[in-house]
């Protein structure tokens, strides 16, 4: 089948989650780095524990919380406004500079957002981005209740764009989401923003693995769990070239 739309993950995938790094730094001198690293573990798990408790809760409540408990562990002194102010820096997380033109020049096909992140903060993040009108959609977790990699979250993608799974392309740099959308049968894009030699040579010459590169040995590799992305590529706007490739190969 042909490629009709393409699914983004958003954060971390559009959204650079290591921007910020400059407002934990200035709540928390010289904090900043295990405060970023730290905190987005710790809000992926959350995501999780809640999925698998079923006990759901939105997304910018599981970031207030991951970030209480961040800065807890650090002993790192604050109130719940002073939380709730740094939380709101995922509202205005920094777009990856090659994200808007691959995602004009792919306008032609459907474009969506399938994201963990509520509602509100997706429609904050997309406005301040300024790419809000480049998506037909931009679907919450928040519409049924279950947190990716629920199989019933990428079946909630099908359901509202109205397309067959193999008509779907998924898109994502996480590779628990990508091996979520590649069990579901979506074809998968990966956004390989790390290659594994380049980790591999950062991690031989570290005399001390720091909370950043502990981030990137976590959680920007694919997991090992036999569900491969389709086709791994280092920029969003590989993409462009990779749909028509597989558009023209349907069409021959």
């Amino acid at each position: 089948m042909a490629i009709k739309a393409l699914v983004f993950d958003a954060y971390g995938t559009l959204f650079d989650v290591q921007s910020v790094a400059g407002v934990t730094d200035a709540a928390f001198p010289g904090h900043g780095e295990v405060i970023t690293q730290i905190w987005r573990l710790k809000q992926l798990e959350y995501t999780w524990l809640r999925a698998l408790m079923g006990r759901y809760a939105d997304f910018w409540t599981v970031t207030q919380d991951s970030l209480a408990y961040t800065l807890e562990t650090l002993g790192l002194a604050a109130t719940p406004d002073l939380v709730a102010k740094i939380a709101e820096a995922y509202d205005g997380l920094a777009l990856y500079p090659e994200a808007r033109q691959a995602l004009e020049e792919l306008a032609p096909l459907r474009l969506a957002i399938f994201s963990n992140g509520s509602a509100a903060m997706l429609k904050r993040l997309v406005a301040q981005a300024g790419i809000g009108g480049l998506f037909e959609a931009v679907i919450s977790v928040d519409e049924i209740g279950v947190y990716k990699p629920d199989p019933r979250g990428y079946r909630h993608v099908e359901m509202r764009l109205g397309l067959d799974r193999q008509e779907i392309l998924f898109v994502s740099s996480n590779g628990f989401d990508i091996a979520g959308a590649k069990a579901h049968g979506f074809r998968v894009a990966r956004i390989a923003r790390l290659p594994r030699e380049t980790l591999r040579r950062e991690l031989a010459g570290a005399g001390t693995i720091g909370p950043a590169l502990m981030f990137k040995a976590l959680r920007m590799q694919p997991e090992q769990l036999g569900l491969d992305a389709d086709v791994s590529i280092a920029a969003l706007t590989d993409l462009v070239s990779y749909a028509a490739r597989q558009n023209d190969r349907h069409q021959g």
